[in-house]
């Protein structure tokens, strides 16, 4: 097939819909098996060759951020209409390697108890998998990834083998952060990350852009259009800028039948296939399922529960920084090295060291993990570029204000509720004529008391560093992590959940979801190696209904 041939892939296997981090090991994993595969992806393709370019407008003041991946306009128009604004197409990216192109990177396992939520800790609901039923996939999607780590953090699950890669040398500020941690018994320990300490499979090691999100020039960090390319390779067809508007089931109901798909010039296509996965996100994903329904599905495909884009939710930033009386090097490096789970499991905890301690809470508190920034402050670059002055006063300029910041973030896990949800704002279309996603999103309280639980550790930490605090983020002023999650949730009740353990639909017995979008609860993790996991389990239950002696409903 040429780039410009998007007519249907006749003799298809599976159709997979989203080439982001899921989709395309979904996609790569089964042509690995002999599978026929075809994706549709609604955004284009991105030359590597452009890549310094994108990152030269990351740096400049007169482009918005959404702008280095063409997010935006009719294509992307979304509602928000909850308590909360939510910026959806802030991080969010629509192309040949999804949101991946943009993310940071940190790849964390979920920790035992996130899938435990309710029998541990009274709040959320329990996953309909263990940690132990995930742990060979989690290993499979760190080789996949290329993640680079260290076996060093007391709180985490249980590994079956060392890291793929070798961890990042923890940063100059992380040894400052260290010391004071340590003066106040909170323990530090690497971050793992899924870009190349060394080279690996391919890809170079990182050369120190410091511009990894929203753009790495050199492809040291893991994005997914390179599974995409070994896909390629392995005979998968890949469909660019072919937006599915909805999918058909036929004479069966029970059965997807096609994808509808559009092209460029507005023509749609149809894409039979005889299983279907979903890997789009945590917002497309419930959209598209919406936008599907019809006499036999009235409320959307697969939603007899109703639970279809319900309990959308995300990880809440908290954070505290200010400056030093002496360096820190802020910026030199443009990802985290360093973290702290201390708090994740046992969120209300004290401790004790040789210089005080955190002080315990008997609060009821969500998870939450501590990150060390190696980019709090302004960059010199970002400060030339806005500058009023010239030559040696802009120098003096910089001298005095580069490099003596320091931060603290926090990512904080939100209690999934029915309330948060992704609906369809039918007053607003697309640019093919559909209803756009309307973002429904509030904060509990729960929640609040963890934002400021957050606050409160950080400020033991910077006060013992001896930091001149300039900036917070709590409840007030938090924000999203744009880890889109929940909205087709996993279970093994039809009635409460939209996804079965094996990622199954429960209505529709060839159409399975492979994303955030099925996570019960999201722990306070990054969730993309999670998601990965996920999707090579997704992908094994698939070669199985493929089988010749697999019964129709797979």
């Amino acid at each position: 097939m040429s780039a410009t041939d998007r007519t249907p892939s006749a003799e298809a296997d599976v159709c997979v819909v989203g080439a982001g981090p899921a989709g395309a090991l979904v996609a790569r994993e089964l042509a690995r098996e002999g599978h026929e595969v075809v994706v549709l992806e609604a955004g284009p393709r991105f030359e590597d060759a452009d890549r310094e370019a994108r990152m030269e407008r990351t740096i400049r003041p007169a482009y918005a951020p959404d702008s280095v991946w063409k997010m935006g306009g009719p294509r992307d128009a979304y509602r928000s209409t909850g308590d909360r604004h939510y910026p959806l197409n802030a991080a969010r990216v629509k192309g040949v390697g999804g949101s991946t192109l943009h993310w940071q990177g940190m790849v964390m396992r979920l920790h035992e108890s996130d899938f435990r939520r309710a029998s541990e800790s009274g709040y959320g609901v329990d996953w309909p998998l263990s940690y132990e039923d995930l742990r060979p996939y989690y290993a499979r999607a760190e080789r996949a990834l290329g993640v680079a780590g260290a076996s060093d953090n007391p709180f985490a699950p249980p590994r079956e083998e060392p890291h793929p890669l070798p961890a990042f040398e923890p940063s100059y500020s992380d040894a400052l952060f260290a010391e004071a941690c340590e003066r106040v018994g909170v323990t530090t320990h690497s971050v793992p990350n899924a870009r190349n300490s060394e080279p690996y499979d391919g890809r170079s090691p990182c050369v120190g852009y410091g511009t990894c999100k929203p753009v790495c020039p050199s492809g040291a960090k893991y994005d997914a259009s390179h599974t995409v390319r070994q896909a390629e390779a392995l005979g998968v067809e890949v469909i660019d800028r072919a937006p599915v508007q909805r999918l058909e089931t036929g004479s069966d109901p029970g059965r997807v039948e096609a994808a509808v798909y559009a092209t460029p010039d507005g023509t749609e296509h149809r894409q039979t296939a005889r299983e279907f996965v979903l890997a789009a996100g945590g917002v497309e994903i419930p959209r598209l399922l919406l936008l599907s329904a019809s006499p036999d599905h009235p409320d959307g495909l697969a939603n007899r529960s109703g639970a279809v884009g319900r309990y959308f939710h995300d990880h809440l930033f908290a954070g505290m920084g200010g400056t030093l009386d002496r360096r820190t090097r802020q910026n030199h490096v443009g990802f985290l090295t360093s973290e702290s789970h201390a708090f994740y499991d046992e969120p209300g905890r004290s401790t004790t060291g040789t210089a005080g301690g955190v002080p315990a809470s008997d609060a009821a508190l969500s998870a939450f993990k501590l990150e060390f920034l190696n980019y709090a402050g302004p960059s010199p670059v970002e400060m030339a570029l806005s500058a009023d002055d010239w030559g040696d006063s802009l120098l003096a300029s910089l001298r005095g204000a580069y490099g003596t910041h320091v931060g603290m973030g926090g990512l904080v896990e939100q209690p999934p509720r029915a309330a948060n949800r992704i609906a369809l704002d039918r007053s607003t279309t697309d640019d093919h004529g559909n209803p756009v996603p309307d973002v429904q999103w509030s904060l509990d309280g729960r929640t609040r008391r963890t934002l400021e639980r957050v606050n409160e550790v950080q400020a033991v930490v910077l006060e013992e560093l001896g930091v001149d605090v300039d900036w917070r983020v709590g409840p007030e002023n938090t924000g999203p992590a744009f880890h889109h999650m929940g909205t087709t949730r996993m279970g093994t009740d039809p009635d409460e959940s939209v996804v079965r353990p094996d990622l199954r639909t429960h209505d529709v017995g060839n159409l399975r979801v492979a994303s955030s979008a099925v996570f019960p609860t999201g722990g306070a993790t990054n969730p993309t190696l999670t998601i990965a996991a996920l999707a090579l389990k997704c992908a094994d239950h698939v070669a199985a209904a493929l089988e010749p002696s697999a019964s129709a409903t797979g």
